[in-house]
This record gives C-alpha cells, sequence and structure tokens, in this order.
C-alpha cells in the first residue's frame, strides 16, 4: 500500500520493512523480530548517523512501525525507544549522553523507556508531583508513575520531573535518564485485560539519587533555569510530538492489517454462490476503513514532514490530528473487519479478536481524542477555554 508522492527511497524501505514483518507474521517471536530489525538499522533509522543511526527522520521510522504493524507484527516500544527517548537525547542530550545511549537504541540493544503519566495529574502535565531537588552535585527524585511500557525490559527510564527554577521560584519540566537498577527505583506490573507483549507498569521513585549528568543536557546551566523557564518543555515536546505520529503510524498499520484480513476472507466467503464481498453492504464499509486509513496516513506524513523540518509547532497540530484520525479510523477498520468474519472474526485463527481493546488504545493514548479535540479547538481555532 504505497502512495505516490513517496519518494523512491521510502516505497524501498516500505517494502524491505513490509517483507520482514511478512516473514515474521502475527506469531512472531517478538525478541527476535526486534533483534533482527535492529540488525537491518530499522530501529534506528531516524537517529543521527554519528552515533550508529539511519540519519533519516521520524518519516522513515514511521514508514517502518505502520508495515510491520501491517503484516501484523507492531513493535510498541519503537514509539518508546528510538522515537521519544532517542529524539530527546540526539537534540537535547549532552555529547556523553548521546555516546552512552544513541548506538544502543539505534541497533536495538538497548532499550529506554518513558515515563511522564501519573495517577493524579492524568492529562494535565502542569500538575505533575514527580520533583527533582539538587543536593550537593547530584540530584534525588520523587514521586510515583503510571502505565509506563516495558519498564521491565528497558536499560532506563526517561522520567519526567519539576525542578525549581531558581529565578523564578517556579516548577518547570525536567528530563532525567535514571537506570533500572538504580536504588529506590521500584516498578510494580500492572494487571492490564489486554493481550500485548509490553507489560505496564506503575512506578515508584523514593529518594532516588542520581549523578548530575543524569540531566538531560547536563550540567546545572538547566538547573538554574539559563535555558529559561520553558527549556524542559523543549525537550518534552521533542518527545511528545514523535509520541503522536508513532502512535499514529501503529493504528494505520493496525486498521491495514484488520481491512486486509477482511477483504481476503470477503473475496473468498461464498454464500448462495456469491463471494460476500460482492455485496455492497460488505464491501462500502471496508471500502471507507480504506479511505480513513488513507486520509490519516496523509496527515501522519504531514505531521512527520514538518517534525523533520524542525517546525515543532506546525508538527504539533499536525501530530495531534494525526493521532485522533489514525485512532478513529483504527477502531472502525477493526470492528468492520471483525463483523465482516462474523463468528470468525473472534477466533485466535484469524488474528482480528485482540485488536478490538488493541485497537481503542489508540484511542486514549498517549492523550485522550477529548483532549486532542480541546488542543484543536484552543491552538487551531482559537475558540476559549473551559477549564
Amino acid at each position: 500500500m504505497t502512495t505516490p508522492v513517496e519518494s523512491e527511497e521510502h516505497r524501498a524501505l516500505r517494502a524491505a520493512v513490509s517483507a520482514l514483518g511478512t516473514r515474521h507474521g502475527r506469531d512472531h517471536d517478538h525478541r527476535t523480530l526486534w533483534a533482527e530489525a535492529g540488525e537491518l538499522g530499522y530501529l534506528g533509522v531516524n537517529l543521527p548517523e554519528a552515533y550508529g543511526g539511519g540519519g533519516a527522520g521520524i518519516t522513515e521510522l514511521a514508514i517502518v512501525l505502520e508495515e510491520l504493524g501491517a503484516a501484523g507484527c507492531p513493535l510498541l516500544m519503537l514509539v518508546v525507544s528510538p522515537a521519544i527517548c532517542g529524539n530527546v537525547i540526539a537534540r537535547f542530550g549532552t555529547e556523553a549522553q548521546k555516546r552512552a545511549w544513541l548506538p544502543g537504541l539505534a541497533d536495538g540493544t538497548r532499550l529506554m523507556a518513558f515515563g511522564i503519566t501519573e495517577p493524579d495529574a492524568g492529562s494535565n502535565s502542569h500538575r505533575i508531583t514527580t520533583t527533582a531537588r539538587r543536593d550537593g552535585g547530584d540530584w534525588v527524585l520523587t514521586g510515583r508513575k503510571v502505565f509506563i511500557s516495558g519498564v521491565d525490559i528497558a536499560d532506563a527510564t526517561l522520567i519526567v520531573a519539576r525542578t525549581e527554577d531558581a529565578r523564578t521560584g517556579k516548577l518547570k519540566p525536567c528530563l532525567f535518564i535514571v537506570p533500572r537498577d538504580t536504588p529506590g527505583f521500584r516498578r510494580r506490573p500492572i494487571d492490564m485485560d489486554i493481550a500485548a507483549h509490553e507489560k505496564q507498569f506503575e512506578l515508584t521513585l523514593d529518594e532516588v539519587r542520581l549523578p548530575a549528568e543524569a540531566l538531560v543536557g547536563g550540567g546545572p546551566s538547566h538547573a538554574s533555569g539559563s535555558g529559561g523557564e520553558d527549556a524542559g518543555l523543549l525537550q518534552l515536546f521533542a518527545g511528545l510530538n514523535p509520541e503522536r505520529i508513532m502512535t499514529a503510524a501503529f493504528a494505520i498499520g493496525m486498521g491495514r492489517y484488520a481491512v486486509a484480513r477482511a477483504v481476503a476472507y470477503a473475496r473468498e466467503r461464498t454464500v448462495w454462490q456469491t463471494p460476500i464481498g460482492a455485496h455492497q453492504a460488505i464491501a462500502h464499509p471496508l471500502a471507507q476503513a480504506h479511505i480513513d486509513l488513507e486520509l490519516a496516513r496523509l496527515m501522519m506524513q504531514k505531521a512527520a514532514r514538518l517534525y523533520d523540518a524542525g517546525d515543532d509547532l506546525g508538527a504539533g497540530e499536525a501530530a495531534n490530528m494525526a493521532k485522533y484520525a489514525a485512532a478513529e479510523a483504527c477502531v472502525r477498520a477493526v470492528d468492520q473487519a471483525v463483523h465482516t468474519l462474523g463468528g470468525n472474526g473472534l477466533t485466535r485463527e484469524f488474528g482480528l479478536a485482540s485488536l478490538v481493546t488493541a485497537a481503542r488504545v489508540a484511542r486514549i493514548a498517549p492523550v485522550s481524542r477529548e483532549m486532542i479535540l480541546n488542543y484543536v479547538s484552543h491552538q487551531s481555532l482559537g475558540l476559549p477555554k473551559s477549564y
């Protein structure tokens, strides 16, 4: 499923990743696929060449995730490790942080989780209560995080905390690299009623002591606020915009997989001597699902290009719209695919039933569709806030 607006290089990447995903399939071994994708250079395609990456951008990484999803084997940690954490470190990390983390993130031998969501903050990142305070040359972090993916397999977690601005006294966000075995850094698995390779965790940071170089960007200048009160916000949005773009890719790939299974079934399943796909009641909803997924992909591509061009403001608007459109298209595509197969759509053989709940995740994570509508109404349309 290529598009004429893509370059020859993008079409070649799409075909190569599709072949990899098809070879592994729906019942793939997660670790084997991750390792092979890393060896082939797909995991770090967006990271700088100087640190082992492919030197491309989120545009290319989104192609990788979309095609793996369309083959039935999406890798959720692509959203987190190279897209969020990798981009943040590549753009704002110290030279030592880049050398320490980017090569491993690029080839898949190292993983990094991302910790922002908190039990009481919800969608309001300004209410984050995890704090970081100076203690001599160290930082000490205290707080809680929830619904953090892949902490058990990650070498470290990029934690969003708030520090006091020395000039204003106000709290501002800063990002810290917390290795998984750091004393006081504890995780508890959350019992999720959804089948996924990546587990969800609640994190507790109990007086977690970190060296100065754990602060992304490092050094006391960031702590003193010399980068401006919102300096940490730049780092945060450097990760959140790719997160939304990659979530869109995840949803589009999932939706494509569902539609492909339904179309194949509708071609073959015959009732009253006629394939059910010949009936408009079956064909038209699948056609609509295909159209919706294609439209969502166009917005995702726009968002990725804006981000890769350095237009963070424009990318923010487009990334939110892409994530919204892709999630809605995915949910409808999966629902229609299951409906097309009837009872077979709920069997393990066809691999669609598990997507019913998985598709809805894209509607609520990393930000709900209602909060995206709030963003568009306020930021794009200039309407007043109700909160």
